[in-house]
């Protein structure tokens, strides 16, 4: 973890004495610490990930202009009500969002949002109900926005043909033991190969439009009151230009599951269906006026879809030696990809009872 010098503190809490200063360790990517200034709020200074992320003001510009234009679709509301409905950003001492510090580590700094809670799986409906309206949400008063004006943070992070190119170039350098101990998903891929074509078609043919998206909806990423009312859409790094499909299915992928991702044991893994009516329930309620009715038809595709392009990701990383994702033990991404091939084969079968 990169320590928080003096200097970025100063920059961006200038003249203010510091009482104390906490890690946060939830996250996987950036190095996060909560700050308290003897007056004033709560911060949070983070080190976003120049290797994950490539380029960092393009990134912030991205989160920033989208919060402003969160902020400004609440006039008349008192502003430490708005500071807890939409993540704030702390300008530096150099009016810009983020600081490079002198050995090439970029910050950026936003208000605390103080007396609330996440979770990382999802126990009750009235939980997946509440995530589902905090994104819709986001999304719905996002839906004006020009996402032109954004950057692609991850090029191609939700593109199926790249997907598919990398899978299919992992199946030439791949082992012949992972080969064979893969030979039942890459059959699966393969079978699924034209569906799971069917929204990047759509997109392509401008039959669904381009939004503003969030690109990493797991249920801890929102923000909950302590009665378990949604507040906040946080850790907005991966904002860019996509569908809404990837944002409805990403979630549903993570609050859906029975079990967690790297369960061996498959028959825990369930598609939880009644997850699924409540988090779309909240979900729509929010989206009702800025949803086609195209979008909403293939939402349910969507989720299929965002499992397989997990499953797919882990399945090329076991067959190209497990170069991307950190493991525990040989064969983890395989586990991993089984796991979300065998919720697929769940989502298929509860889905089929509803439809």
């Amino acid at each position: 973890m990169s320590k928080l010098s003096k200097e970025t503190l100063d920059a961006f809490l200038p003249e203010k004495e510091i009482i104390s200063i906490s890690e946060l360790v939830s996250g996987h990517i950036n190095d996060t610490y909560l700050v308290q200034p003897r007056e004033g709020r709560q911060c949070i200074i983070q080190r976003i990930n120049n290797t994950v992320f490539k380029d960092i003001p393009g990134l912030v510009r991205n989160k920033t202009l989208v919060s402003k234009h969160l902020h400004s679709k609440m006039p008349g509301i008192n502003k430490e009500l708005i500071e807890r409905s939409v993540l704030t950003f702390i300008p530096s001492s150099s009016g810009s969002y983020f600081l490079r510090d002198k050995n090439g580590n970029f910050w950026n700094g936003m208000i605390y949002i103080d007396n609330s809670q996440t979770f990382e799986i999802v126990t009750d409906a009235g939980i997946a109900y509440e995530g589902g309206k905090l994104f819709g949400d986001f999304l719905n008063l996002t839906e004006d926005f020009d996402a032109s004006k954004l950057i692609e943070v991850i090029p191609q992070f939700h593109d199926m043909s790249f997907r598919f190119s990398q899978f299919e170039a992992s199946l030439k350098e791949a082992s012949e033991q992972r080969l064979i101990l893969s030979a039942s998903l890459i059959e699966k891929v393969k079978g699924l190969k034209n569906e799971m074509h069917i929204l990047q078609d759509l997109k392509e043919k401008g039959k669904i439009r381009l939004r503003v998206t969030h690109n990493d909806t797991k249920i801890s990423n929102a923000l909950f009151d302590m009665e378990g009312k949604g507040l906040c859409v946080i850790d907005t790094d991966t904002i860019m230009p996509g569908i809404i499909h990837y944002d409805f299915g990403d979630a549903i992928r993570t609050i859906c599951n029975s079990a967690a991702e790297d369960e061996k044991d498959l028959d825990k893994v369930n598609f939880n269906v009644a997850f699924y009516e409540d988090y779309k329930k909240g979900f729509l309620e929010k989206m009702s006026t800025s949803i086609t009715e195209l979008e909403r038809q293939y939402l349910p595709l969507g989720a299929k879809t965002m499992i397989f392009i997990m499953g797919l990701r882990f399945l090329t990383d076991y067959l190209n030696g497990d170069q991307y994702y950190k493991i525990n033990y040989p064969e983890h991404n395989l586990v991993r990809a089984k796991n979300q091939f065998k919720l697929i084969e769940s989502f298929e079968q509860e889905m089929g009872k509803v439809s």
